[in-house]
């Protein structure tokens, strides 16, 4: 049986590497540029780092930054209405997920104008063109979208995430810049990089999971343990430069082999009640993990990652010690980086938990999970998560 994997064309790590747009936009031909961010990094003064370099090289633009931290399908359309009007022939991305995302959804519809409702994206997406092209630079140490094929859009009126997967949506070039993500606040450093070791973790157990994969994603896990708390309480530049490496190596796996059930719970935590994704994420993991983890093929899964991230012992301990061992360093992980929150905290409630579940189920991210799980293991999960 043949393995499919699909990787972006070129890629820059290392700060100041934005520099090399210039290059990139004269070298491939294009004359003006969609620039996409969000408010808060213009305020920063992160996206202006951006702006200084095309105004420097003479290079035209407009800025789209109506974008939400959980996009949604009305961002992406006022998106595309302006990218339209701009007349621009590439978009830049600068951002997290979120400004990634969108700028990838309205790349998508640019060129399959027939997708502009934007609901017909979600899921394994059958767009017939490749998207308008995408220069993706990220600003945060955890989604990895510069390098995957999907991107997610929650539809308000639904209350849910899409996730929608595209090999038409990947940038054409991904410039990770660890200046540019310097500047993050320590809540949304941890945050974005516990979203980086789900997908670490997620991959690295998935159905789907394969030897190239496993290589990626056991990388990630070992530099984003040893990397994250340096890079979140005290900004050492050479562990935020690791973690912008860490989460982009996690993306060029999970992208081809898919997610489990974290993701799949966390979506809708975002979907119903704005809750941060890495966030969510890291309140989930644990929790799913411990329930994962009593399949015993994945149980041998942990062994293996403990052995990678320092616990040589864990080949001789019997597979529940595996289990809470791992559970309790994922933990450990998160308290060092300041989060201590359950789905509580961010309004979840009980009598919402058969609906988180039910939604949880139709989740595309759901089917790559190592073990089965029932609408009533969701409502389980969910109460365990309190």
């Amino acid at each position: 049986m043949s393995v499919k994997f699909v990787l972006n064309e070129t890629s820059y790590f290392g700060n100041g590497a934005r520099e090399e747009l210039v290059g990139e936009i004269q070298k491939r031909g294009f004359k003006k540029v969609f620039l996409v961010s969000d408010k808060s990094l213009v305020e920063a003064g992160v996206t202006a780092k951006v702006e200084q370099v095309l105004n420097k090289a003479g290079i035209p633009y407009d800025l789209y930054d109506e974008i939400k931290p959980n996009p949604t399908i009305k961002n992406a359309q006022d998106g595309i209405k302006a990218c339209k009007e701009s007349g621009a022939d590439l978009i830049v991305a600068v951002g997290g997920g979120s400004s990634i995302d969108t700028a990838k959804a309205i790349s998508i519809v640019m060129a399959n104008p027939d997708r502009a409702d934007i609901k017909s994206l979600s899921g394994n997406s059958n767009t017939t063109n490749r998207a308008m092209p995408v220069i993706a630079m990220p600003t945060t140490a955890g989604t990895a979208a510069e390098v995957t094929i999907n991107y997610v859009i929650t539809d308000e009126d639904a209350e849910v995430k899409m996730v929608c997967v595209d090999p038409n949506d990947i940038p054409i070039l991904a410039i990770v810049d660890t200046e540019l993500m310097a500047s993050m606040p320590k809540s949304l450093a941890a945050a974005t990089g516990m979203d980086a070791l789900t997908h670490g973790i997620e991959g690295y157990i998935t159905k789907a999971h394969n030897d190239m994969s496993d290589m990626f994603h056991m990388q990630a896990i070992k530099m984003i343990f040893k990397y994250l708390p340096a890079a979140v309480n005290d900004k050492d530049p050479v562990a935020i430069e690791k973690m912008g490496m860490a989460q982009y190596i996690a993306g060029m796996g999970f992208s081809n082999v898919g997610l489990g059930i974290v993701h799949s719970m966390a979506h809708q935590l975002g979907a119903v009640y704005d809750t941060p994704h890495g966030i969510a994420n890291a309140m989930l993991l644990p929790t799913v993990m411990r329930f994962n983890g009593e399949d015993p093929a994945t149980a041998q899964r942990f062994r293996e990652i403990l052995v990678n991230i320092g616990r040589p012992d864990a080949e001789h301990l019997n597979d529940q010690d595996v289990i809470n061992t791992f559970v309790w360093m994922i933990s450990e992980l998160s308290k060092a980086v300041g989060i201590t929150s359950t789905i509580k905290d961010y309004g979840a409630k009980e009598e919402d938990f058969e609906m988180l579940a039910e939604k949880a189920m139709n989740d595309p991210c759901k089917p790559g999970n190592p073990r089965e799980v029932t609408k009533e293991d969701f409502i389980e999960l969910y109460r365990r998560a309190m």
